[in-house]
């Protein structure tokens, strides 16, 4: 038996540290919440960059001066399955308090830690435990904050939190039914991360029943535990029933409850956003299976009976944007709707955001509206905008990069990820200046230096990574590096979104190639909507923009090439050494979708139709459908707790080419979710990555 040669230190180094501090989310602020009356603001934040426990913390903006209100102790958490899976829904890396809510005035808020649930006095900065008959989920404090509703094992809590007793509102009949929570399509597709309501006045309680009987049961082992059991999902797959999702309006002080109705439910079975805010009635907003009609609705909450304020139909999809729809504080409606190719900002009937800026979220809604969207000749920057009815809408952002905001009145928090910045920046700025929120994230041990640019005919936006950002004196490998799918977008303005291109490209060393195609958002509608029926179509904008690169970096070896991607960039990786194995020499395909019959209603139906009425749209965006022709070097990988792409997507294509005699290689991990794991499985993936990747683009 010989022995392994050591490893090179400078390969372990950026995976240790990506996995010590969480992809370099811990000690990065986030979640801000503005008090109305300008004087605090609540976010949540770890005390370190390695340190993944997460404290709620105060800025109070007389002073300046921000202190915690609570800081979890100890590691290992008694989070639910519940809870579990909606820090899966949403990326959730952290530990300890994870998501708070607060009152209208924001001088309470709750929260879960270790499973307990705890009340926060945000004026005094102190927290103290409220006891429950179990580990609760999703607290809500009701706008008052005189009373907070949550859900234990599927049933509706509500609790005076002046000393009242807790009082369940509705028990599941069944254990695949439960209440106040959303189902998997809203949180994992819809961006509905809630279940449940408060009326203005706090006196009742809008709350989802979710009955997810119709759906198909899903089993997700880990067979490096052969004595754990299985874990039991329902998992809505393409062409199969959803979750039946009905909406109850309880009177708190009574109990009596209240169906909500609206017109062909069959018909309008996803509930995407509800809102209830001062002055407005319960709005609704109800999308068709096929996704090319919503219905704006008005809720009478005395009957549960339903009014339509308005119908929006598109011959492919009526997209769901975050914030949408609102209401000002004088009660009129704010949403987006499609039209001359962008996606607008529409207050009542007036399109108040000029065709050319494509709106990407509704950050704010008061006397004025914060928005966040790109510009279609700047696709990889993301801008806010402050927008008022009846006046042009005003940037507030400043820098080439990516920017967020939130806020309330005459204050806003805004978070910068910029150009020429490693991390990010949060400035609040008020009426009597401004301060800056402080990140404690560790700064990167790689350097990353992109270079931007616009390639071929479409002008696809390209990042481009060279070892140590020089320009090398003989040519080097190329490696795509592209997600490449809807929704998201991997060329932006910001440096330290390249983090791992960087890393790859110093250590290959080779030149790193990111491309974002036709379907990415920023650019359009038309762009958006052009992989349709197709999701394939992505591999061509890979494919046209390496030629152009090529053309323009004469140091790019087009003879030796390789893809590597996550999700749905492994599954363009998967397709790419397949369908051209001309152009791309070897791959490695990440958690990859390779049979998109296996992926849920929401997504999939919305770009390929149902797999019964469209299947020569599934053949053609799929690997599965001809791993036959695989004459390249592939590395699949992915992870054995993933819930959303499952295992099977590479389990299936493994065992198609072992039974065709293909050679490949196959990594799974232990224990990993769709993010790949953490610690030393995070280490584990990138070396084996590395490794792969040298052989076979030295060997070509």
């Amino acid at each position: 038996m010989t022995e392994s040669a050591p490893r090179d230190p400078a390969d372990l180094a950026f995976p240790e540290q990506l996995a010590r501090t969480r992809a370099f989310s811990c000690g990065v602020p986030r979640s801000f919440t503005v008090a109305p009356d300008g004087s605090r603001v609540v976010f949540l934040r770890s005390i370190a960059g390695d340190d993944p426990r997460t404290g709620l913390w105060v800025l109070d903006l007389a002073t300046g001066s921000e202190r915690p209100v609570f800081l979890p102790e100890g590691r290992g958490e008694a989070a639910t399955e519940a809870e579990r899976a909606r820090r899966e829904r949403v990326r959730e890396r952290g530990e300890g308090v994870v998501a708070y809510a607060t009152d209208r005035a924001v001088t309470r808020a709750v929260f879960v830690a270790d499973g307990r649930l705890h009340l926060a006095d945000l004026e005094a900065g102190t927290a103290r435990e409220l006891p429950t008959p179990g580990t609760p989920d999703d607290p809500r404090m009701d706008p008052t904050g005189v009373r907070v509703a949550f859900v234990i094992d599927g049933s509706l809590y509500v609790v005076e939190l002046d000393g009242g007793a807790v009082r369940r509102l509705a028990a599941p009949e069944d254990p695949a039914v439960r209440w106040g929570l959303p189902e998997f399509i809203a949180a994992e597709e819809m961006g509905r991360l809630r279940g449940m309501w408060w009326s203005p006045d706090g006196s009742v309680l809008a709350a989802c029943r979710i009955d997810e009987r119709p759906v198909a049961t899903w089993w997700v082992s880990d067979p490096t535990d052969p004595a754990a059991e299985p874990r039991a999902i329902r998992y809505p797959q393409a062409g199969t029933p959803n979750a039946i999702v009905s909406l109850h309006l309880f009177e708190v002080a009574t109990g009596q409850r209240t169906e909500v109705r609206w017109d062909e439910p069959e018909r309008f079975e996803y509930l995407a956003r509800v809102t209830w805010s001062d002055g407005a009635p319960l709005t609704l907003l109800v999308q068709s299976r096929d996704q090319r009609t919503t219905r704006l609705l008005e809720v009478d909450p005395a009957t549960g009976s339903t009014a339509l304020v308005r119908e929006d139909e598109d011959r492919r999809w009526v997209a769901l944007v975050p914030g949408s729809p609102g209401r000002l504080a004088d009660g009129r409606l704010v949403a987006t709707l499609d039209r001359e190719g962008s996606r607008r900002l529409v207050i009542g009937e007036e399109l108040v955001t000029p065709a050319g800026l494509d709106v990407a979220a509704i950050e704010v809604v008061g006397d004025a509206v914060l928005v966040t969207g790109s510009e279609h000749g700047a696709p990889d920057e993301v801008h806010v905008w402050r927008v008022r009815p009846g006046s042009a809408p005003e940037r507030v952002s400043e820098g080439a990069g990516v920017h967020a905001a939130t806020g309330s009145g005459e204050v806003v928090v805004l978070t910068s990820s910029l150009a020429d910045e490693l991390g990010s920046r949060t400035v609040v700025r008020y009426p009597g200046g401004t301060c800056e929120v402080p990140s404690r994230a560790e700064t990167p041990i790689v350097d990353p230096r992109p270079r931007w640019a616009q390639l071929g005919v479409r002008e696809l936006r390209a990042a481009l990574l060279l070892p140590q950002g020089r320009e090398p004196d003989r040519r080097l490998p190329v490696l795509l590096a592209p997600y490449g799918g809807p929704q998201h977008r991997e060329v932006v303005r910001h440096r330290g979104a390249f983090r791992e291109a960087q890393y790859l490209a110093d250590r290959l060393p080779a030149a790193v190639l990111v491309i974002d195609g036709r379907g990415t958002p920023g650019r359009g509608t038309d762009w958006e909507r052009a992989i349709a029926d197709n999701l394939a179509l992505a591999l061509e904008d890979q494919v046209d923009g390496l030629a152009a690169a090529v053309d323009r970096w004469p140091f790019l070896d087009p003879d030796r090439v390789a893809m590597l991607g996550w999700s749905f960039g492994g599954m363009l990786a998967a397709l790419a050494v397949i369908d051209r194995p001309d152009v791309v020499h070897a791959a490695v395909a990440g958690a990859p979708v390779t049979d998109w019959r296996l992926y849920d209603t929401h997504y999939t139906e919305r770009y390929l139709g149902r797999p019964q009425e469209h299947p020569d749209a599934y053949e053609r965006s799929s690997p599965l459908a001809r791993a036959e022709r695989l004459t390249r070097p592939l590395l699949l990988i992915h992870g054995l707790a993933d819930d959303n792409v499952v295992a099977a997507h590479s389990l299936q294509l493994s065992a198609r080419l072992l039974a065709a005699g293909i050679p490949h290689e196959l990594l799974l991990l232990p224990r990993a979710s769709h993010l790949g794991g953490f610690d030393a499985v995070v280490v584990g993936r990138h070396l084996a990555v590395l490794d792969f990747l040298r052989r076979t683009l030295g060997g070509v």
